[in-house]
């Protein structure tokens, strides 16, 4: 088998403030291979948007290590970790993330302009039409709908090519028929992309149609 994608790697985080130490995740552990998807579920607050920060880079662990994509993000320092994330991942949020003074069209450039990459405006034209705005490339965030703008995220993220997909929470903001169309829609493109998905979800209904689903119960990792 050849190597993973994704290796978390005894990750424990834990917080001290004035009450004392909190231990978020403990000794989490686990890997996929490329073109895996994983729903991470568990209750509010049980660290599960905490592991995806870990797993992205975005936080440091207190033990442990994530690698992805062949790089041991904790071996490297804060930029280095972002060119990763830049050139590797792509993210979805609850709340879209849409710069507000930009274009749909300009959202989805922004990531390959600033990665340097030729043709930035026709790659994010086609991603448009592919998620089905192709009328709407002139258009603000403020004017579009919350699945609109959902969509434009979701082109945003795979118009650089990512291995890797975060998602948090994608349909969090999102009424379930609109948050039914794009779950649809983003993993018919995660799996002709063959990138590999790792999505945190309350709904049981988006985490059965991952390959796994990883259980965290008071911070730790459950089968």
């Amino acid at each position: 088998m050849s190597d993973p994608i994704i290796a978390v790697r005894h990750v424990t985080k834990r917080v001290t403030d004035s009450s004392g130490t909190l231990t978020i995740l403990d000794d989490i552990d686990f890997s996929l291979q490329a073109r895996e998807s994983a729903a991470i579920v568990g209750a509010s607050g049980s660290g599960k948007s905490t592991l995806l920060s870990l797993i992205a880079g975005l936080d440091t662990p207190t033990e442990g290590t994530v690698v992805l994509a062949g790089e041991d993000l904790f071996a490297l320092d804060e930029d280095a970790r972002a060119a990763v994330r830049a050139r590797r991942v792509g993210f979805v949020f609850q709340s879209f993330q849409l710069l507000p003074n930009l274009t749909a069209l300009e959202n989805v450039m922004l990531p390959l302009e600033l990665l340097g990459r030729p043709g930035a405006r026709a790659a994010a034209t086609e991603m448009l039409g592919r998620v089905g705005l192709g009328e709407r490339l002139r258009h603000y965030p403020r004017v579009l709908s919350g699945g609109e703008q959902q969509r434009v995220a979701l082109a945003r993220a795979f118009v650089v090519e990512p291995a890797v997909l975060l998602a948090d929470e994608p349909t969090g903001s999102l009424d379930f028929a609109t948050g039914e169309r794009v779950m649809g829609l983003m993993f018919d493109m995660n799996r002709e992309a063959g990138t590999t998905l790792v999505l945190v979800t309350h709904d049981r209904g988006i985490a059965a149609r991952c390959d796994r689903q990883l259980h965290i119960e008071a911070g730790r990792l459950v089968t």
